[in-house]
């Protein structure tokens, strides 16, 4: 399941080798065992769950076959480790894990991760010792595949079948390998280390994480943002928000054996290369501009943090595998440092539009975050930042400056203060409710903007992509609800839940107790905000946001509240809407991005990959030409130069533009929705000029 794929912070081993199991290998490795603790703490979180969380799923057989399921799945979830007589005997006890758990008794749980120890253990021995030997002899002219998907597969019925499975995974990555330019000497090192080092962490595992996995099998159950922070995790994660180390501004995710960019803090490091996007693999990781690249696939994903990060202004190298590319290897220069309140604050720009003979004034603000300095708000400090603050003194800029429309970019912003959400509403509708929050209890609360009069009434377009979330989708679906503005881009991530941290005796768990709604009552789970007019598409919803998950909580509705509707949007969108789509049907940037994302997918839906060398130079090859047709096809409708081959293409695209600090200026060049959208405001200003309706129509 990938929910498991993306929360599980399991130590993701390799599935890439080999061959024969030694029983000698499975004696080398002893059972880990819970302490008396643990017993208690499982009992505890049980309750907690059953108590407190938002979703009331009982405890009972169908949530222990619910435990079965995503505990296996997220120790083996390629089906690789595990033989399907390890399955067999592990059925039996399908039905009788939420006894167990309710009687304090983790055995079956530890009792399970110790055959896969043994599994795992047993399979990086034997691949060491071939290694030890220089790589295996392959015929990379054979006409074979390698499954790059097995969670509909079969589980090996044999030894020799998983060997057959593993063969192929060991030739795949040799050639992979191959194809990056690498001698065969340097793949068996290379490859050595990598086993080498993951079975030096397999053996520093504990009990301790075998229960943080185990009970973070159960809470994932609930829904993928509830987990269990042990007390070493707990420990850690409080360390590094005191020590004076920073990082590239990503988070990111376990996706079975590779590292994976989950998505970029805006103004961060990473989001200023503009070389790194959500769902790229992390395969390397080099200290300093010149430092050894360390791989680090298979990796603990808080052993990969700890290599990034590093002392505000040194350089960390990534060397990443691009999302739907044809695995060629990128590496990425970093300068870490803090993200700063001021890269992440609101800015502004003006452009001009034309709408037939009228020209118009757009005013752009940019949005990374919603925002507030709380250590200077408790300060009382009266100049403390915020957004509400900043967007509120912007917009005074703008009025002065004559702008007819604003446009609003909430692209990537995934959400930040709640306070400042529903604050910054308050700028621009009049008195009103903004969000219902309901609770676990089913009690709902609804938070009213406290303004008498809206600071800016004129036209108003909220930009939103898959990336925005949270905060962000309670804006914008504000606006929505009130007819306030239209909202423009892509559906949102439909991130709708409130967490808070319950104390345990040994550890915390953060559990879901809330949901979002909006006052038209739709919820914001699940799906989202949808856009009033659609831009191309940029990002795969399909494995990037909430319904991407297995066990995300489901969209659903209560009661509406009583709001003002401002604009006739109804009136005017199918114009808007026939005017955006004859703009953009021929353009040139619209139509490279379409095709862009079509052929990413393309890729990336792929179920297979070929293990013959001389297919996969040609499939290669047939994809630098692709990729080199659709962006010289557009540079010539453009008027613009096209490129003579791949290589320059490259070459122009990994040119040294390391970013300086500060943050990014808003422009056109290079964007073609933000362009868009300040057409689609232009068309908006025009008609609401010729509009009849008033401006506040009716309640509903």
């Amino acid at each position: 399941m990938l929910s498991n794929r993306i929360a599980a912070l399991v130590s993701g081993l390799s599935f890439s080798f080999l061959v024969l199991i030694s029983p000698l290998a499975l004696a080398e490795i002893e059972d880990l065992k819970p302490h008396q603790d643990q017993g208690g703490t499982a009992r505890e979180i049980v309750s907690k769950l059953e108590m407190l969380h938002y979703n009331k799923l009982k405890v009972g057989d169908e949530m222990s076959s619910g435990l079965w399921d995503e505990y296996i799945d997220s120790l083996d979830p390629s089906k690789s480790y595990f033989l399907s007589s390890d399955i067999d005997e592990f059925r039996q006890w399908r039905t009788k894990l939420d006894d167990d758990l309710k009687a304090g008794n983790v055995d079956r749980g530890f009792a399970i991760y110790n055959r896969y120890r043994l599994r795992v253990s047993d399979r990086l021995n034997n691949i060491i010792s071939q290694l030890d030997n220089g790589l295996p002899k392959y015929d990379f002219s054979v006409n074979e595949s390698l499954e790059l998907d097995r969670e509909d597969s079969q589980w090996p019925q044999s030894i020799s079948a998983a060997d057959d499975l593993w063969r192929k995974r060991m030739k795949g990555s040799v050639l992979s390998l191959r194809l990056t330019g690498k001698t065969d000497d340097e793949i068996a090192d290379l490859l050595k280390r990598r086993y080498k080092g993951q079975l030096k962490r397999l053996g520093q595992q504990n009990s301790d994480d075998v229960f943080e996995l185990y009970m973070n099998s159960l809470t994932r159950l609930y829904d993928p943002h509830s987990n269990y922070l042990s007390p070493r995790s707990l420990e850690n994660f409080n360390m590094s928000m005191s020590l004076s180390l920073e990082g590239i501004g990503a988070v990111l995710q376990m996706e079975d054996e590779y590292t994976k960019v989950a998505r970029l803090v805006a103004g961060g490091p990473a989001d200023r290369t503009g070389k790194i996007k959500p769902n790229d693999k992390i395969v390397a990781v080099g200290q300093d501009k010149e430092g050894e690249m360390v791989d680090v696939v298979g990796w603990r994903l808080d052993d990969v943090v700890d290599l990034i990060r590093g002392a505000a202004g040194s350089y960390v190298r990534l060397e990443t595998i691009p999302t739907g590319g044809d695995g060629t290897h990128r590496t990425i220069t970093i300068q870490r440092s803090k993200v700063k309140l001021e890269d992440q604050a609101a800015k502004k720009a003006v452009f001009e539009f034309t709408e037939g003979d009228q020209t118009y004034k757009v005013g752009v603000i940019n949005l990374p975050t919603f925002y507030i300095d709380f250590e200077a708000y408790r300060r009382r400090d009266p100049n403390y930042k915020s957004t509400t603050r900043d967007v509120a003194r912007l917009l005074d800029e703008l009025e002065k400056e004559g702008v007819d429309g604003v446009v609003l970019d909430l692209r990537n912003n995934g959400g930040g203060s709640l306070q400042e959400a529903t604050m910054l509403t308050d700028l621009f509708i009049d008195q009103g409710p903004v969000v219902q929050i309901r609770h676990a209890n089913e009690q709902i609360s609804r938070h009213n903007r406290s303004r008498s009069r809206a600071m800016y009434r004129g036209p108003l377009i909220v930009l939103i992509n898959r990336l925005s979330a949270s905060a962000s989708e309670i804006f914008a679906g504000a606006i929505q609800d009130y007819n306030r503005g239209l909202v423009v881009g892509n559906q949102s991530f439909g991130k709708g839940t409130v967490q808070t941290m319950a104390p345990l005796k040994e550890g915390q768990l953060k559990i879901t107790q809330s949901k979002f709604y909006r006052v038209s009552g739709d919820s914001t789970q699940h799906a989202g905000v949808s856009p009033d007019i659609s831009m191309p598409q940029l990002i795969d919803s399909e494995s990037v946001g909430e319904s991407a998950y297995d066990t995300a909580l489901p969209w659903d509705r209560i009661h509406a509240v009583r709001h003002a509707k401002y604009f006739n949007l109804k009136e005017m969108l199918p114009e808007l809407t026939r005017k955006h789509e004859k703009r953009t049907e021929t353009d040139p940037d619209f139509v490279y991005l379409r095709e862009q994302f079509k052929y990413q997918i393309d890729q990336t839906n792929k179920k297979a990959v070929s293990l013959n060398e001389s297919v996969r130079e040609q499939e290669r090859e047939q994809m630098n030409q692709d990729v080199l047709a659709m962006e010289n096809k557009r540079r010539l409708a453009k008027g613009l130069e096209p490129y003579e081959s791949f290589e320059a293409l490259e070459k122009s695209e990994s040119e040294d533009t390391e970013p300086v600090g500060g943050p990014v200026e808003i422009t056109l060049e290079d964007d073609p929705v933000l362009n868009e959208a300040g057409f689609i405001m232009a068309d908006f200003i025009g008609l609401t000029k010729r509009s009849s309706s008033p401006q506040v129509a009716n309640f509903d």
